[in-house]
Order: structure tokens, then sequence, then C-alpha cells
């Protein structure tokens, strides 16, 4: 009888199946943002905080098309990342901690993120959206959504912390994750830190397209979701053979 209650517990195939589904959204929508990065000519290089504002009211008369064309595919399909980091809510409630805190603040965060990452896409919008109103406006819409696409952090910082806290208390004989999974995770939140200076330099690598606020951050988020798609792809996996044996 005991067995039978255990067995009800434990994630159905189905279960395994939505996170190998959404385990594979990541690679997906990971191309689709990168066209749109690609598509975003402030990307190319980043725009300055230092430019005037005829410079760049200019520039949104001269790329209307292309902005508005990037930051509506990342308005549509940033959100859909979450379901990539659904699957690292799902294997952290899997780990024998005694609450399940760490991986519901994760979710928070992870929502926050995605949250404040679609405000500033919208700003890109209304900053092209009239390209002939006073630049000292577009320039003020500009500020605006460089700085809420790079100096929010908090949320960031605290999803890599919670990760590795997680890792860290998940001592049980069979870890969900790796050891070095928490020490790379907080490594990570580390590197984010440096862009919540975005909002107050204009110059220099803390400026909003500094090395330290706008490359390191996106550079070491990009980076931790490739290394954590090859761990979570192992972890499911692990999950379907346990949850397979015990079962028997």
């Amino acid at each position: 009888m005991q067995i039978v209650e255990q067995a009800q517990d434990l994630p159905s195939a189905g279960n395994i199946k939505a996170q190998w589904v959404s385990l594979w959204t990541g690679p997906a929508v990971g191309m689709v943002l990168l066209v749109a990065a690609l598509a975003f000519p402030g990307f190319r290089p980043p725009m300055s905080p230092t430019m005037s504002a005829d410079q760049v009211g200019a520039f949104y008369a001269d790329h209307t098309a292309w902005i508005q064309f990037s930051q509506v595919t990342f308005n549509l399909c940033g959100i859909l990342v979450l379901p990539f980091f659904m699957v690292i809510v799902v294997q952290m409630k899997r780990m024998t901690t005694q609450s399940h805190v760490f991986a519901y603040c994760y979710l928070t965060a992870i929502v926050s993120s995605a949250t404040i990452f679609a405000l500033s896409n919208i700003l890109f919008l209304a900053a092209a959206f009239r390209p002939e109103r006073d630049p000292e406006l577009v320039m003020l819409l500009n500020d605006l959504a460089w700085i809420v696409l790079v100096a929010p952090v908090g949320m960031m910082v605290m999803q890599f912390v919670l990760l590795g806290l997680s890792v860290y208390f998940d001592d049980g004989p069979d870890a969900v994750f790796p050891r070095w999974v928490g020490h790379y995770s907080m490594a990570t939140a580390v590197a984010m830190l440096p862009a919540a200076a975005a909002g107050v330099f204009r110059t220099g690598p803390l400026a909003w397209d500094g090395f330290l606020t706008f490359w390191l951050r996106y550079g070491a988020f990009a980076l931790f979701v490739v290394v954590m798609f090859f761990v979570l792809r192992r972890a499911v996996i692990g999950q379907a053979v346990s949850d397979e044996v015990v079962v028997s």
C-alpha cells in the first residue's frame, strides 16, 4: 500500500515529456531572439549614452522599421524563455531540501526579470512610434529604454543566488544538480552586479554600453543558458530513469 501511495506521488511520464519540450524551447527561442538582436541597429554596437538629442532622434528616424521589427519580436518571443526556466524550477522542487521556498522564490525572480525586459521593449517601441517628435523626448524614451534594459539586476542576481543555495542545500545521496552548478550560478550572480550602475554612469565600463554592464551581463546570461541546457538535459533524463526504476 505504501509503495502504491509513493508511486502516485511520482511525476507522470507526461510531466517528463512536458519538461523535455520546455527544455528544447530554450535553443529554439534563443535563435529567434538572436535574430531580433541582430536586427536592432542599436545593438551593433550598443548606442552610447553620450549621444546628443539630435543624434538619437536621427537614429530612430533612420531605423524606424528595423527597431519596430526587432522590439515587436522581442515582445512576442521574449516571454517564451519562461518554459526553459520552469524546468529549473521543477528540478529544484525535486531536491531534498526541507522546503520548496527556494524554487518558489526563483520562480518569482524569473517572472520579474521577464516583465522588466518586456517593459524595455515597449519603451524602445514608444521612442520609434513617432520619430518626428521633439528629439529631446525621443532621447528621454531612449534613456528609459536602455536603463530599464540594463540596470535592473536585483531579481537576476537573486535567481542565480537562489539556484546556488538550492544546490548547496541538496544534500541527498543523489543530488539533482552537480555541486559545481552552485558555484557557477553564484559566479554568474557576481557577473550581473556591475550592470546596476548603468543608470549612473554615461562613459566607461559601467555605462549602459560598457563591457561590465552590457557585454558581461548578457554574455554571462547567454552562457548560463547554454550550460544549463546540458545540465537540465541530464537531470530530466535522470529523473525519467529514476521514476521508472522506483515504480517498477
